[in-house]
């Protein structure tokens, strides 16, 4: 998990990604922005952290069909399983986020404008340490 970047603890309904927001401009970063404000049309004010949308739309995807280098965490023992990429334009702050789907999401299973939701979800684990990140999941499938 890379701290900061989302919220930790509870459920899927409670679960949100971690922003920031110019206190002076109103634009929002992410990942976070703790140092000054990353528009160029801004003289920078107060960052202040902000949860992000739940939901948005899918804005593009793809296939993820090889295993990623280091530091990507994989067991290299392991068959690779091909996961799906999703770049997802948050419903309010109509900025485009990129993340995995849900396992067993496939790309024939997304579209362009689809709408979806961000999840928590396990990376990998080991005996000592559990790798937690986001997952978009179509709504569909939302519980």
């Amino acid at each position: 998990m890379v701290a900061g970047w989302f919220t930790e603890g509870g459920d899927d309904r409670e679960f949100r990604l971690l922003g920031t927001r110019c206190g002076a401009c109103s634009a929002v970063f992410f990942p976070r922005e703790d140092s000054f404000c990353r528009n160029p049309a801004c003289a920078g004010g107060e960052l202040t952290e902000v949860p992000l949308s739940k939901r948005g739309r899918v804005w593009s995807y793809t296939a993820g069909r090889y295993r990623p280098p280091a530091p990507y965490v994989s067991d290299p023992e392991a068959e690779w399983e091909p996961y799906t990429l999703v770049a997802v334009e948050l419903e309010a702050e109509r900025m485009v986020v990129l993340g995995q789907a849900v396992t067993g999401v496939a790309v024939a299973d997304l579209s362009v404008g689809a709408e979806v939701e961000v999840v928590a979800g396990i990376l990998s684990e080991d005996a000592d340490t559990e790798w937690t990140t986001w997952y978009w999941r179509p709504v569909e499938e939302a519980r």
